[in-house]
């Protein structure tokens, strides 16, 4: 079979899409023919080598966070999916893999998988399965967004822009989303109640906003100061300039920026698709590679400006 891996730490060129053996499931586990991955920015670290602690120096190693497929098979132990069920899911984002997202097959524990939403094409729910979760859990479990609540959605174009631009408006906040201005359209008819162009939006011009969701990773400390009293900031943008300042921002307590590592399960993956079946999230798919161009997604990921997502297409 065919699987996306690095070959080095480095730029998209280190990615080769290689022969390697179909994996088989152990207890507890199902098989996975892909149909569909997304590039995130969980894979890029990964490439470039920022997560070598845990990726280690033993190549190759899998590529793609997310798959959107088919069960093939399940191992022993497997309760409540079947051969042929159409499903999404991750990887485990803290271990190594040699086969990952990217890859005609893949092996994953029965609890990172659920049933795709019925509406979606492959290529669509690949875009929605990391971009939506993180989206989600950044809004439910680390700002608690409550109704009326005025939220800024920093980067909104992006996969988890897009993402929570949307999930915020069906939750009942109030959202201003910054980005590009020509894009300013689509955030408008995603639910965005103001969108403002990014280029020419000081962070001290705007606000004060009760919660403020961030893709970015920079100039983290000017947009904190944009919370209102009692405002709440979580960032998925990690860097090192970023987790300097979310360090240094524990000294504010609630007010502190947050951050945290989306790890989505079955049940978070089920929440997702009923926002998906009720027309609170949709997906936005920028462009569509063939796995051969896997490289290229990476590169379109990387130069950025783009609306949603890169997504691969494993199977034609």
């Amino acid at each position: 079979m065919k699987a996306a891996q690095i070959t080095s730490y480095g730029a998209a060129d280190v990615l080769r899409v290689n022969d390697v053996d179909r994996p088989a499931p152990g207890a507890g586990e199902v098989l996975v023919s892909v149909e569909a991955s997304s590039v995130n920015g969980h894979d890029v670290i990964v490439r470039t080598g920022e997560l070598k602690m845990m990726s280690g120096r033993r190549f190759p190693i899998g590529v793609g966070l997310d798959f959107a497929g088919t069960v093939a098979a399940t191992g022993p132990d497997v309760a409540g999916c079947r051969v042929g069920d159409r499903v999404w899911g991750t990887v485990h984002p803290r271990r190594r893999h040699a086969v990952a997202g990217a890859a005609e097959y893949v092996v994953v524990s029965a609890d990172r998988i659920a049933p795709v939403p019925a509406d979606l094409s492959s290529v669509e729910a690949a875009s929605l399965v990391v971009a939506g979760s993180t989206a989600l859990i950044a809004l439910r479990d680390s700002v608690h967004l409550a109704g009326g609540d005025r939220v800024l959605v920093r980067g909104a174009a992006g996969g988890v822009g897009t993402a929570a631009v949307q999930l915020a408006h069906a939750m009942g906040g109030r959202v201003t989303a910054l980005a590009r201005d020509r894009h300013a359209r689509l955030l408008a008819d995603l639910g965005a109640d103001e969108v403002l162009d990014y280029g020419s939006t000081a962070s001290e011009g705007i606000g004060p906003f009760d919660v403020i969701v961030d893709t970015v990773g920079t100039e983290l400390n000017c947009y904190r100061s944009r919370l209102a009293k009692g405002g709440r900031m979580v960032t998925v943008g990690l860097s090192a300039s970023a987790l300097a300042a979310i360090a240094a921002s524990s000294v504010y307590g609630a007010r502190r920026i947050r951050a945290f590592s989306a790890n989505p399960d079955t049940a978070v993956l089920r929440e997702l698709a009923g926002h998906v079946t009720s027309y609170a999230l949709r997906p936005v798919v920028d462009s569509v590679y063939p796995l051969a161009d896997i490289a290229a997604a990476h590169e379109a990921f990387e130069r950025g400006g783009a609306v949603g997502k890169q997504v691969v297409a494993v199977t034609a």
